[in-house]
């Protein structure tokens, strides 16, 4: 085999392979967790087979300060306008509704996927106020969060159980979001949950 690949490599029969561009620099400087909540939310999707009504996609966002799920939504169709729904569940819930720029200062952060970078999905997180914040190319760290609720998610959930359609599918992430953010401790938080931290920032000491 061997003999044949340099042989192949010295006639120039081999295909072309494309080689990846190496990185100049690293832009990601390896910090995406922020110093309180509402600062930083990251977005993104997976995707789940139901027994009836077949595939599917989970959208989800998540704090970057508490971990906390501040949003989460299943639909057959994964489109930019089903990617709003936990972005709109986490405005309501933190921010008392929508409204023009109602999440000022806000950042989102996101991957290069058609459904975040579309018009629609951009128009709308900038009319509530959000800044967004595409992860670096070519560098996934930038979004972990995300992908670490995500694994979670899938060992605790969707690989142990089976659903028949979207909408038990979606019952149950609503349901394991209030779950997880009540009752998850997490090693970061110093083994805290999600709404511990969350309460914690909202304690004010007495002036």
């Amino acid at each position: 085999m061997r003999r044949v690949l340099r042989v192949m490599r010295e006639a120039e029969l081999l295909a072309p392979a494309r080689q990846p561009t190496p990185l100049v620099e690293r832009p990601h400087d390896g910090t995406i967790v922020t110093a309180a909540p509402n600062v930083m939310w990251g977005t993104d999707a997976t995707a789940v087979v139901t027994i009836v009504d077949g595939p599917a996609t989970i959208f989800a966002a998540i704090d970057h300060c508490t971990a906390e799920c501040v949003g989460i939504h299943a639909a057959r169709h994964g489109d930019r306008f089903e990617a709003l729904e936990p972005l709109r569940q986490g405005v309501r819930d933190h921010f008392g509704g929508l409204a023009p720029s109602v999440a000022q200062g806000l950042a989102l952060r996101h991957d290069h996927g058609s459904v975040y970078l579309s018009g629609d999905f951009q128009a709308e997180v900038t009319f509530l106020g959000m800044t967004s914040s595409p992860a670096f190319v070519r560098q996934p760290e930038g979004n972990g969060c995300i992908e670490r609720f995500f694994r979670t998610l899938k060992e605790q959930l969707l690989w142990v159980r089976h659903f028949s359609t979207v909408e038990e599918l979606r019952q149950a992430l609503l349901a394991f979001k209030e779950t997880s953010n009540r009752e998850w401790l997490i090693a970061r938080l110093g083994y805290r949950s999600p709404a511990q931290v969350r309460r914690a920032f909202a304690v004010r000491p007495a002036a």
